[in-house]
Parts: C-alpha cells; structure tokens; sequence
C-alpha cells in the first residue's frame, strides 16, 4: 500500500534527498497523485504557511526507517535534527512502489 492513513505523527526530516527523482512533475505533485488530497497548506500541526514542497520524512518510531513524502513549508522542510508532528498522510517515497512501478507489479 502506498498510502500511510496516520492523521498526526512524528516526524524527522531526512537530509541530502533534493537530487532524488520521481516521475511525476515534483515530490508535492507525488504527493497529490497518490493521497488524492492538494497539497495547498504545510502539514506541521500549526503551520499556516503555504506547502512548497513534497518533504522527505521518516518516522521517529519506524522500527523499517521507511521514507515518506509529506507536503512542508520550506521553512519546516529545512528543520534539522528535530521531530516534527504532521497531519496529513505520509506517501512512500520508494519510487518503486509508487509512480516507478510497472502496472503489472502496483497490483
């Protein structure tokens, strides 16, 4: 499944991710095309900025260290070692499994 249904979760962003690729338009788009949701507002819980990007996140308790995709201001995107709590969904990251999968193996 590609969609984590976690309304409120801890977060950490993951660094060195701005060169990873997907094929949809951007990592926010990647966002949109698999939550069905927009992408119009930050997902930090009391953020009211505008989303910029699609944030490479982990979760704090992920035993896996799975990444997400989670839609951010760039002012939270560049938070370092720190959780943050987001409400939104968290879509996985792993191309693989999302917009790189063959038809065949998305089933």
């Amino acid at each position: 499944m590609n969609v984590v249904n976690i309304l409120r979760t801890k977060v950490k962003n993951l660094k060195g991710t701005s060169d990873r690729k997907c094929q949809c338009d951007s990592w926010l788009a990647h966002w949109e095309k698999f939550s069905g949701n927009n992408s119009n507002q930050c997902a930090v819980v009391g953020c009211s900025h505008d989303a910029e990007v699609g944030a490479h996140v982990v979760k704090c308790d992920s035993p896996n260290g799975e990444h997400y995709i989670v839609p951010m201001c760039k002012g939270h995107n560049v938070a370092e070692d720190s959780s943050i709590t987001v409400e939104k969904e968290l879509i996985n990251a792993n191309v693989n499994k999302t917009c790189g999968a063959s038809p065949l193996t998305s089933l």
